[in-house]
């Protein structure tokens, strides 16, 4: 099949409003839009202006009214408890306006947030359709972060309201949800009223009277009841996903209705070939971006069947899991990251639990979240017989920025690279000084402005902090804080990150604020916190701290109380473990700390002395303390 990228791509360039025109005949709108791209609109513009829509209408309503009531929307398979259940479109409908019915009247309203604190349980999707459907604005928070992260949010977001569920499952334990979620409230400025609370059987907690709402007991008290769809504006926010943010204050990415529906649908066949009736898996968690589009959101746009998997890769209970997954569900496409594949691949090298089941339906595996190593991918296609693609995106996007794209015709896969932007995206790479670098050569990754439908308008409340993190380095163009090289072919190579996020199993960490709660540490006088390469979640974080003069007690000791300082304040999902004590730190004559020189002496990659540092000497006294503790891998 000759692929129609090239061409798809010209129509874009040719004709960028014309084109996602076109895109938009797929939504449904309750009232058209005024123009098509806004450009006087703050910061960059805004997509659809005058528009006025339902994203819940859009994922549920229509498929019921045309006919797709008795297939399935949702599919949830709990591999921790072994159970799982099939939600028709017709089912989904009904829960999603019972739970409106509740909110409502509890008195949420449009332009309300509602923060969903829960686990990978079907009622977490219907909570974000049903702040949909009312056009209140949610604010998933991922069940592993402590009180203190969730707090943060709270008093950012300002919910009226809390749905959460009582805890998590993960293998061999049970996570705790509502003490975190009673001491994020207790310590947020911002005091909520009222919490929905889905109790499990794994872990009863006790109802806070006067706030705590038994969830399902209000919903069934619901059932039948029947809320409209509210006509929200295209640019009116869908919901808010906070990020990490350099200076260790999170960054709340603001999704709109209209573009995000038009964007979303379009990728569902161009990138994934996926149509209606399909079934798609994307194996992430709601917590995450890739929960939000590609679990409850574009496939139900489209009218496709979302799986919702609560487990893991490896330990519920064997390294087959996915594959049981895909054989009883029929799964077309599965979307993860490579972490997954890896830990997979580590507890069975030789694929021998593949060939157990019958994974005829799968046509497609999709890699995004981290950087895909080629070792991953060619055993992910040697096992499975399938095109394996690696695609680059970001929170900040809600979507490819770069693939290959199944829909259109796949191209010649290049190891190593996601391949082509695309649709949207001119993507560029500039010198630091903002000047376009020669082909192959490493440099900023850019995207020139303005940014495609469903990609962030801005942040919440914090127009000037989009304006500073993403654009005042190269006027005219969006920072995306990667770097990397585009060669003749024009694919894409992303190298590294230009900022202090690390990437920890998918999960985009800033190290920045784990310096922050080191730093908090009695003894600690300085630190300095850099991700160093791992075989399995392809960075986890490495705290160096520099004790206080005078202090007597055991440098294990102390190392051991900042691990569980960064437990509690950030959570588990930082996977910080790691604490060194040095005497000093490698610092330039300026005195910034030498970071990435660091980097590289841990990951054991050819570095060059910096020609601003401080000491020479410093270095090697790094590399000493790294070498006594077996820190880092050799690159590759």
């Amino acid at each position: 099949m000759t692929s129609r990228y090239a061409q798809v791509y010209r129509d874009w360039q040719s004709d960028p409003e014309g084109f996602w025109a076109r895109a938009a005949e797929a939504i449904d709108w309750s009232r058209p839009w005024e123009q098509v791209f806004d450009a006087t609109h703050q910061p960059y513009g805004r997509w659809y202006p005058g528009a006025e829509c339902n994203t819940c209408y859009n994922a549920v309503d229509r498929h019921v009214e045309r006919g797709r009531g008795d297939q399935a929307a949702l599919i949830y398979d709990s591999a921790v408890t072994g159970t799982g259940r099939k939600i028709t479109y017709a089912a989904l409908l009904d829960e999603v306006n019972a739970l409106a019915a509740v909110l409502t009247d509890r008195g949420v309203a449009r332009g309300d947030r509602v923060i969903i604190y829960m686990a990978m349980v079907p009622e977490a999707v219907v909570a974000m359709l049903a702040c949909a459907r009312i056009g209140a604005v949610h604010s998933v928070v991922f069940g592993g972060f402590a009180a203190h992260e969730l707090a943060t949010r709270i008093d950012d977001a300002k919910p009226v309201m809390i749905i959460a569920t009582s805890c998590g499952l993960e293998p061999g334990r049970v996570v705790a949800y509502k003490p975190m979620l009673d001491k994020a409230i207790e310590q947020a400025a911002h005091k909520v009223s009222s919490c929905l609370i889905l109790v499990r059987p794994q872990q009863p907690h006790e109802l806070v009277a006067g706030r705590d709402i038994d969830y399902a007991a209000a919903v069934a008290a619901a059932s039948g009841r029947k809320v409209p769809c509210a006509n929200v504006k295209a640019t009116d926010p869908l919901y808010i996903l906070y990020t990490s943010g350099t200076t260790g204050q999170p960054k709340g990415v603001v999704r709109d209705n209209g573009g995000h529906l038009v964007a979303l649908a379009w990728s569902m066949g161009a990138v994934y070939d996926t149509a209606a009736g399909d079934v798609f898996w994307a194996a992430s968690d709601i917590g995450w971006a890739v929960g939000h589009s590609y679990i409850a959101y574009a496939p139900l746009f489209i009218g496709a069947t979302s799986v919702l998997f609560e487990g893991k890769p490896v330990g519920t209970p064997d390294a087959g899991t996915f594959w049981r997954v895909i054989a009883e569900h029929k799964v077309k496409v599965l979307f993860t990251a490579p972490t997954a594949f890896r830990a997979i691949k580590k507890e069975d090298p030789k694929g021998t639990f593949i060939g157990t089941y019958d994974l005829s339906s799968l046509q497609y595996l999709f890699l995004a979240g981290e950087r895909a190593d080629t070792d991953t991918i060619k055993w992910a296609e040697e096992k499975l017989g399938v095109p394996v693609i690696d695609h680059w995106w970001q929170t900040e996007s809600g979507w490819a920025m770069a693939a290959n794209p199944a829909g259109l015709g796949m191209l010649p896969v290049k190891y190593g690279s996601p391949a082509v932007p695309m649709p949207g995206y001119d993507v560029q790479v500039l010198d630091d000084a903002g000047h376009p670098v020669k082909r192959g050569e490493l440099g900023n990754i850019v995207v020139k402005l303005p940014l495609p439908p469903a990609c962030l308008p801005t942040l919440w409340n914090a127009d000037q902090r989009f304006r500073d993190a993403y654009m005042a380095e190269f006027p005219g163009y969006y920072k995306t804080a990667d770097a990397g090289i585009i060669d003749e072919d024009g694919y894409i190579y992303i190298m590294s990150r230009t900022d202090d996020i690390i990437n920890v199993a998918g999960h985009r960490l800033s190290t920045g604020s784990m310096e922050e709660v080191l730093s908090s540490h009695p003894d600690v006088a300085e630190c300095a916190v850099i991700g160093i390469a791992d075989h399995l979640k392809g960075q986890v974080p490495c705290g160096f701290i520099v004790l206080k003069s005078g202090v007597t007690r055991a440098a294990a000791d102390i190392e051991q109380e900042c691990v569980a300082l960064v437990r509690e304040r950030i959570g588990p999902v930082a996977a910080f473990k790691i604490a060194v004590t040095a005497k000093r730190l490698p610092k330039t004559r300026s005195g910034k700390i030498l970071r990435g020189t660091m980097q590289k002496i841990a990951d054991q990659e050819p570095w060059n002395m910096p020609a601003t540092i401080d000491d020479p000497a410093i270095l090697d006294e790094i590399k000493a303390v790294l070498n006594a503790r077996g820190i880092g891998i050799p690159a590759g």
